[in-house]
Order: C-alpha cells, then sequence, then structure tokens
C-alpha cells in the first residue's frame, strides 16, 4: 500500500537574521508523514530538529525568513497569513514544547488553560468546557483531575506538567502531534508512561506523530521511520529496523554506538569526537567530515546530496555504499551500487 503524505516538507530553508547578516540555519530540508505514522527526528542539539517544525508552523519570529514549502494536505503554510497559521495551530496540528514548565502559564490555574485552548480551538466554554479539561486530564492518567484543575503548575511535578501539556494539545483534536523532547528531564518511569501514552493516542485518534529528540533509544519503540539531522540537513532517512540494522552514515553510527548495551558485557561507551559546529562556521564539503573517522579528501570537495539506497533507505555519504557492502547480507549488499555515482553538491 502506497504511503499518502499528509503533511510534505520541501526544501525548508531558514536564514536567521543577525543584524549585518543573515546566517543559515535550515538547509534545504524535505520530508513528510502520512496520516497514523510516527517519524523520529533524530541528531543532537544544535542541528536543526526544533527549527524545522517551529518553521513550518510560523514560530520563529520576524527575525527568521522562511524559504520553500509546507504543505499540509492541500494547505500551503509557507506563506500562509498569521490568521490562518493561527486557526491551524493547536487545531490541525499541536506541538508539545521539550520544557512544560515553561511552556505553562506560572500565574494562572490549569484549568484555566485547558478551558482558553478548548475555547479557542472547539468553541467551548463554561461548564461543559471545564467538563472536558477534566477528562482530558483524566484521558492522560492523571487522577483526581477535577480537583487538579483548581491547581497551578508549580504544585505538579515535572512529569504530570508534561501530562497536562499534551492535554492541551489534545483539546484542539489535532491530525498532527508534534512532540519536542517530550520525556526530557523525567525519570525512566515517567519517560516510559509518557512514551505509552503517545502511542496510546496515536492508534485512538489516527493521527500523526512527530517526535523529535536527540536519544535514538527513545524513537526506536516509538517511530516507523527515522530521519536523523546534522547541522540542519537530513543526513540520513529509513525505516526503523532498517536504520538500526544497516545505518549507513558515520553520524548514525556514532549515535547507535554511543547507546548502552543493558543485557551485553559492560563496555565503555562510544563517543563521537568534537561537537556540533555553529551555524556561520560550518566547514567546507561535508559537515561532519572533521568528527568523521572515515572521511577522505573527496568529503571536503563538495557536500553529498541525499541518495536513495534501496528499501526507502537515503544517506548523505560518500562512504556509504562501500560500508554497507562489507555489511549487509550478500542478497542486499547491490542496493548500495547507485552510491558509486553519488552527486556531488559543489561546497
Amino acid at each position: 500500500m502506497t504511503r499518502q503524505p499528509f503533511v510534505t516538507i520541501s526544501d525548508l530553508t531558514v536564514d536567521f537574521d543577525q543584524g549585518h547578516r543573515f546566517v543559515r540555519a535550515l538547509h534545504g530540508v524535505s520530508l513528510d508523514i502520512a496520516r497514523g505514522e510516527t517519524l523520529g527526528v533524530v541528531g543532537e542539539s544544535g542541528c536543526g530538529k526544533s527549527i524545522t517544525w517551529l518553521a513550518a508552523l510560523g514560530l520563529l519570529g520576524k527575525r527568521a525568513r522562511i524559504g520553500g514549502s509546507v504543505r499540509l494536505g492541500e494547505n500551503e503554510l509557507a506563506r500562509a497569513p498569521e490568521a490562518t497559521l493561527a486557526s491551524i495551530r493547536g487545531g490541525r496540528i499541536a506541538m508539545i514544547f521539550q520544557d512544560p514548565s515553561s511552556s505553562l502559564n506560572p500565574v494562572h490555574r490549569i484549568g484555566r488553560q485547558l478551558v482558553e485552548a478548548l475555547t479557542l480551538h472547539r468553541g467551548m466554554a463554561g461548564a461543559a468546557a471545564r467538563a472536558e479539561a477534566a477528562r482530558l486530564l483524566g484521558r492522560v492518567g492523571i487522577a483526581n483531575a477535577a480537583q487538579r484543575l483548581n491547581e497551578y503548575p508549580h504544585e505538579m511535578s515535572g512529569g504530570m506538567n508534561q501530562r497536562v501539556m499534551i492535554a492541551m494539545a489534545l483539546a484542539g483534536e489535532p491530525e498532527v502531534l508534534v512532540a519536542d523532547e517530550p520525556t526530557t528531564a523525567l525519570d525512566a518511569t515517567i519517560q516510559a508512561q509518557i512514551l505509552d501514552l503517545l502511542r496510546e493516542l496515536r492508534k485512538e485518534n489516527g493521527m500523526a506523530l512527530v517526535l523529535i529528540s536527540h536519544d535514538l533509544g527513545v524513537v526506536a519503540d516509538m517511530a516507523d521511520r527515522i530521519a536523523v539531522m546534522y547541522c540542519g540537513r537530513i543526513i540520513e532517512e529509513a525505516t526503523t529496523d532498517r536504520l538500526f540494522d544497516a545505518p549507513a552514515h558515520p553520524y548514525t553510527r556514532g549515535l547507535i554506538a554511543a547507546l548502552p548495551d543493558i543485557g551485553g558485557p559492560k563496555r565503555r561507551l562510544a563517543s563521537i569526537p568534537g561537537t556540533v559546529p555553529p551555524p556561520d562556521r560550518l566547514p567546507p564539503g561535508c559537515a561532519f567530515e572533521p568528527r568523521c573517522t572515515l572521511s577522505i579528501d573527496a568529503c571536503r570537495a563538495g557536500r553529498p546530496a541525499l541518495a536513495g539506497m534501496g528499501l526507502g533507505h537515503h544517506v548523505a555519504c560518500l562512504r556509504a555504499g562501500q560500508v554497507l557492502a562489507r555489511e549487509l547480507p550478500h542478497g542486499e549488499a547491490g542496493v548500495t551500487a547507485a552510491m558509486s555515482g553519488h552527486e556531488l553538491v559543489p561546497a
């Protein structure tokens, strides 16, 4: 069955006004997501994961210059007026932000904030809105929901505030839910509960879920597909099983190698040398080349374009074909042949 994209992002760019010049933070990102699908977006901090979706929803402010296309069904969002975006945000597309303590208003009770979302997106008010707010709190696993409506954010734990944020996102009955680091700063038990809740809500409502994380371990159990980002670009994209079975980009391999093996022998965790370069000081050619142990001279000559390797697998790396040819089963090695002529974008 062919996937029918519901949200399609094409060649999305973001430039930030630094006063004397514009600095590009997002370099032509293209991805899509179908109804009912979970897309994981991973990478280190500063790689462009959150900016991609903040730009798609018009939430970056006036100092950001956005190019490319963002389509929700038949609607173009990239150049849509603010009134159109306001009607879509929180309604058709909702976003759970990283830090619930800074996203919730500390001077208003939880009930008031939930009722405001219900009024804005579903036209509810009065007792009906308050009853629905209590139902949503109960739906996300908060006990004594009617009583909790009268509490302030500081009276709840971080995990409970995260659940409140999920309830607010669900208030508009969204078709797409973007969860930006939804388990940050939560202990392991609460983290598992939040992820189970998101999985259950996606199945019940048939909504698409975008799970943004710097932790491949978090998305491994949730996502149908994973897009790996580095320095404002997607450098690898594949189904979750494929990505973990045959990671083709050295950066993806480094992220996977950094995951602890709970059931295996004790070993020192691997780490990727260096740090993510700032947007205004990217190296020539492949942005990952200075940190890559497999780089060759050609990696500095131009930026490798994202190329298909078969089985829905795309990667932007000159060495991907050779690496996978050594590691894949004999019958699959042929899918890497196209990589021998991998296109280079001039540095």
